[in-house]
Formats: C-alpha cells, sequence, structure tokens
C-alpha cells in the first residue's frame, strides 16, 4: 500500500504529533507499506530513515506569530497546489494530522478524484490559544472546533482520535465521521526499560535518599504547566531535597529559569534523544503531568511504561488522567498545594510506591506502537474499502467555496 502522510511540520522532536507521525511512518514501513511525506521541511538532526521520499513545498510564514511558531518548533507549510495534488496522486491512500493549509487541499482534491482519504485529530484549540493566553476562551476555542469540522473532518469518513476522551469531545460539537480512538503508542524500548528497572528494584528494594529526582516530558509552554511543579516544590515538606528535571524546550524556558531560582536545587531543563531520555526516567524517582490540556500526553505513558509512578492533572479538558490507577494519582489542575500534597504522599510511601510502579509498568502494555499501528492499518483498510464502493456510484465532486463564489458572480453579471 502506498501510504501518504500530510503534515507540516513532519521533522521536529519537540511535538507530539509529529512525533507520532514519524513512529507510524516506520512501522509501516517495517510491514511492508510504502509511506512518503507531505510537508515543508526537510531532515536536518534526524537520519532520514522514516519514509520512502518527501513531497516538500515552502515553509509558510506567518507575520507577527512567526517567532512564536518557532520556539513551538512548528511551522505551516504553503498550500502549493502542484506539490499537493502531485502527492495526492501518488498515493493508494492519504492520511492527514493537522487541520491547516495543505491539509484542506488535499482532503478536497481527494474527494474531488475520488482517493481515499482518513484524518487524525491530534490538535486541540487549547493547544493553540494558550500560546496567547486565550486557552480558557471557550467561545474562541469552540470557533476552532466549529471552523475545523465545517472546512476538513465534515468531508472525512473516518477521523483517529488518540483517546476516548477525544473521541467524545468531537462527537459532542457533532462531527460525524467514524471515530477511531488509537492511541499513538510507544516504543518497545521503553517498556524494555520498565522491566530493566523492576528487576533492579527487586534486588536493591527501596533505599534513602538524599536528593529526589522529578521528572516531567513536554514543551515548555504556558498550556503544559511546568510553573505549578516549580511551586509546589515550594510547599513540599521535602523541598531542600527535590530536584526537578524538565525535558524539552518552548517558550516559557527563560521564565520557568527565573522561577525556579528559588529552589535550593534550581530545576534542570535537557532536550535529549531516545536512549538519553530512557535513562533519565530510569533515575527518577516521581513522574508529574500538569498540563492543562491533553490529547492523550504519549510522554506519560512512557513514563510509567518504564516503572515509574505518575502525578496527573486531573483537568476536565486533558485525556491524560485516564492513566491514573487510583486517585493517589490525581492532583487539583493548576494547583501548587495540591500537587505538594501528592508529591509528598508518594515519597512518605517508598514501599507503596515501588508497588505502584509495577503496576503503571503492567499497564503501560496496552499501549505498544506494534497494537497501535495495527488498529490504524484497520481504519486506512476500512477506508478504500468504503472508498471503492463510493466511487462505483459516481458521487458527485465537492463544490469548492471559491468555485461557488465564481458561480454568484456570474449569475449576477446576467442579470
Amino acid at each position: 500500500m502506498k501510504i501518504l502522510f500530510v503534515i507540516d511540520s513532519f521533522y521536529t522532536t519537540n511535538n507530539g504529533t509529529s512525533i507520532s507521525a514519524q513512529r507510524f511512518a516506520g512501522e509501516l514501513r517495517k510491514r511492508g507499506h510504502e509511506v512518503k511525506v507531505l510537508c515543508w521541511d526537510t531532515p536536518e538532526y534526524i537520519e532520514n530513515n522514516l519514509t520512502d521520499g518527501d513531497f516538500t513545498t515552502k515553509k509558510f510564514h506567518i507575520p507577527v506569530f512567526q517567532p512564536l511558531c518557532d520556539k513551538h518548533d512548528f511551522s505551516f507549510a504553503y498550500n502549493e497546489t502542484v506539490i499537493v495534488h502531485r502527492a495526492c496522486d501518488w498515493a493508494d491512500i492519504v492520511h492527514v494530522f493537522v487541520p491547516f493549509g495543505i491539509t484542506w487541499e488535499a482532503v478536497h482534491y481527494c474527494n474531488k478524484i475520488g482517493k481515499p482519504v482518513t484524518g487524525a485529530f491530534h490538535i486541540q484549540p487549547e493547544n493553540m490559544t494558550s500560546s496567547v493566553s486565550m486557552g480558557k476562551v471557550e467561545w474562541f476555542n469552540e470557533l476552532f472546533y466549529r471552523t475545523w469540522n465545517r472546512d476538513i473532518y465534515s468531508h472525512l469518513r473516518h477521523i483517529h482520535v488518540p483517546s476516548q476522551f477525544m473521541g467524545e469531545m468531537l462527537a459532542e460539537r457533532g462531527y460525524k465521521a467514524k471515530i477511531h480512538p488509537i492511541s499513538n503508542g510507544i516504543q518497545d524500548a521503553f517498556m524494555v526499560a520498565g522491566l530493566r528497572k523492576g528487576q533492579r528494584d527487586k534486588v536493591q528494594g527501596t533505599k534513602e535518599k538524599d536528593v529526589f529526582k522529578i521528572m516531567m516530558i513536554g514543551r515548555l509552554s504556558q498550556e503544559k504547566r511546568q510553573d505549578v511543579i516549580i511551586n509546589a516544590v515550594k510547599y513540599s515538606k521535602y523541598a531542600d531535597r527535590i530536584q526537578l528535571v524538565f525535558a524539552g524546550r518552548g517558550p516559557e524556558y527563560e521564565k520557568y529559569v527565573e522561577l525556579g531560582k528559588e529552589l535550593k536545587h534550581q530545576p534542570q531543563f535537557i532536550y535529549v534523544g531516545r536512549d538519553e531520555l530512557i535513562e533519565n526516567l530510569l533515575e527518577t524517582d516521581l513522574y508529574v503531568h500538569a498540563s492543562d490540556m491533553e490529547s492523550e500526553a504519549i510522554s506519560c505513558i512512557e513514563a510509567f511504561a518504564t516503572g515509574l509512578v505518575p502525578v496527573i492533572a486531573n483537568s476536565h479538558v486533558s485525556a491524560t488522567p485516564q492513566f491514573a490507577l487510583d486517585g493517589r494519582s490525581l492532583f487539583m489542575p493548576g494547583d501548587p498545594k495540591d500537587l505538594a500534597r501528592a508529591i509528598d504522599y508518594w515519597l512518605d510511601h517508598p514501599h507503596e510506591r515501588q508497588y505502584m510502579e509495577e503496576q503503571y509498568r503492567l499497564a503501560g502494555r496496552q499501549y505498544s506502537l506494534e497494537a497501535s499501528v495495527t488498529k490504524f492499518e484497520e481504519m486506512l483498510n476500512e477506508e478504500i474499502q468504503e472508498n471503492e464502493a463510493r466511487n462505483t456510484l459516481e458521487p458527485l465532486r465537492p463544490v469548492r467555496r471559491r468555485e461557488r463564489f465564481g458561480r454568484r458572480l456570474r449569475r449576477v453579471a446576467a442579470l
């Protein structure tokens, strides 16, 4: 099968959607599929062994907001129609990831020529609006949901969402396509590391430590709320014995460095590859995920699959609370005092923590990348089969908005 992925920024390791696309592309290639990507960027610091070639467009520079996009390691692809059409013509099926310009063109072109096409809903509007301090303005976020549905998702028959939570969010907003809740999946390396940690801890047991290492993985951005973790340490009775480690980069870096200066052990900020990340997780005592909004939070799964107890913000616009095995792993979102309470509980009870580490490690097995890609393949095959049936009925070509506008002009001119 020739599969085309359509995603503005593909070659980055600081964006969950891009990382998911990379992993799915690699796993699909292992299974014998031919995978190409339509994007703007070319590999600079990632070996180009993820795809069978790319269709690349120019980078679209957004006035005023481009520096912010760069800090998030995400940029938009310029909608070059000729390249988009050539890429879609190549594929047996097209899968789009994000609801922007080249996606709109790809979806509508595929519908026009009868090409099977599916989509993913990975980016919550809140992830974008939080960058301009409007993440909790409901009407503004709802505008994005409605616009994306009208322009893109209403033209799809199948949508991949990374969690049941996101599927319910779309259904509540009138999205009519068939929803496929499929985890983005984690690589086997994290589960292997978790097994290694479990064996090590059985031998060593629980030991009193001078300094406890607490970690979070994610972009340094407003909605991820690393600031809540820094402030929580100030309220913890272990404040002088906690070393925070944040894996990621982003626009809030300088703010968090300044905020962390009040701690005895100032936070460490790292940006590392998978193997080094795993080694850091293996030396960590507790994982905290403080984000206000998440469609899944694959980094949290990676952490507990390596054998860490997670402490998760119990936000109503986040899918991550689903991973908590009991209430001890939840805290009130945005509340550093409640987070400090949860941290102190787990540090106070090392034997309970070690027992639950094993339970979380076992829970991580169900989120394997291999299982996720199998479900993803099933979705693609379902769309291909349905598309063949649709094409036998010779469906009408969708009329684009600019074509409708042109018709209206001609009618006015004829009066």
